[in-house]
């Protein structure tokens, strides 16, 4: 599934993409008889706890099904790496773990969702040749949203919420102050977690903008509690199932289509790429019904707009409550995606 080559170029600019005012980034493609046949990246990233480890990173990878291909693009990139001080390399990401991450290990036979990677079965072998092993995995799971919730579920939804606690969707009359709150929910729910790296303001505004014309304000949803922000979650059409035949391209009638399937003619598929709560509503009362809350209020409404599944990812293995979740309101897990580890 061809993503928009404009995208891809605005991701990989210094000049657009935020991530390279806090990281170094080495790209490197292999060529032969003149034709490009693989390409890596090899990034540092200062804000990142890896680096203070010692750990640089990986990404993009991407190669025709030859060993000899693999191992030159790791060998550049691991000197890189070693280069700059680096003891050991993780990846991949493309760039950053706020962006793309991981290697698509198991569930090749269904198509990416937007802003999910997808790779060739080979790849995870050929990476696994060079002395790479896991380090960490992540999920995606699989929601149909058509079928009734829970029973014990909708009990808990039915209760009367207290009266400092109001849940809210998306004020796009104030949609930079909103995407400020959330920014702040998503760093403070996530911090501590494996590999977190606080999206920074830079990030946020061009995340923002990036997303905007994708973003409906009934499937973004806010909880707050004695009115502050204390959760929230973004549902977003899948751009993925509106482009899939474009090409990569929206000239000359790309636009047309693409706007026709998104505003006129609808998805059938969306994802939830970003949902959190604030740390300390985690626990008690609060803290169990909260997710809830906010997958409530995203799913009757992308039901309203014709959405009938939602990929929910993604879900680090050991992050148990967050699964638990997931679990509990049907959705199955059926993509597994993987960051590989070596010592340099």
């Amino acid at each position: 599934m061809p993503p928009l080559l404009m995208e891809r170029e605005e991701s990989l600019s210094p000049a657009k993409n935020p991530f390279f005012g806090h990281a170094e980034v080495q790209f490197f493609l292999a060529v032969r008889d003149g034709r490009d046949v693989g390409r890596i990246s090899a990034q540092v990233d200062k804000l990142s706890p890896l680096t203070a480890d010692g750990v640089g990173c990986f990404g993009m990878i991407c190669a025709e099904d030859d060993p000899d291909i693999f191992a030159a693009l790791f060998e550049a990139a691991e000197a890189w790496l070693r280069a700059k001080g680096m003891r050991a390399a993780q990846g991949p990401f493309n760039l950053s773990i706020n962006e793309e991450m991981g290697l698509l290990v198991a569930g090749h036979d269904t198509p990416p969702v937007m802003m999910m990677p997808h790779d060739q079965p080979y790849v995870a072998r050929r990476i696994e040749a060079l002395g790479y092993a896991k380090a960490k995995d992540v999920y995606a799971y699989w929601y149909d949203i058509r079928k009734e919730l829970p029973k014990y579920v909708r009990q808990m939804l039915e209760r009367k919420l207290p009266g400092q606690v109001v849940l809210r969707k998306l004020d796009m009359k104030n949609y930079a102050r909103d995407v400020r709150y959330l920014t702040e929910i998503f760093n403070d729910a996530w911090m501590g977690n494996w590999g977190f790296v606080p999206l920074t303001d830079a990030e946020t505004e061009h995340l923002a903008t990036s997303l905007r014309p994708l973003v409906v304000a009934d499937m973004v949803w806010f909880v707050e509690i004695d009115g502050e922000p204390a959760a929230f979650g973004v549902c977003l059409p899948n751009l993925n199932e509106a482009i899939r035949d474009l090409g990569g391209s929206l000239f000359p009638l790309g636009w047309a289509k693409l706007l026709w399937r998104l505003k006129v003619s609808g998805v059938k598929t969306a994802r939830v790429p970003l949902m959190g709560v604030r740390q300390k509503f985690q626990v008690g009362l609060s803290g169990g019904i909260l997710p809830f809350l906010v997958i409530n209020g995203m799913r009757e409404n992308a039901i309203k707009r014709g959405i009938e599944f939602v990929e929910l990812s993604w879900i680090l293995e050991d992050n148990l409550p967050m699964r638990k979740i997931n679990e509990r309101i049907g959705s199955i897990p059926y993509k597994t995606y993987r960051i590989y580890g070596k010592a340099l």
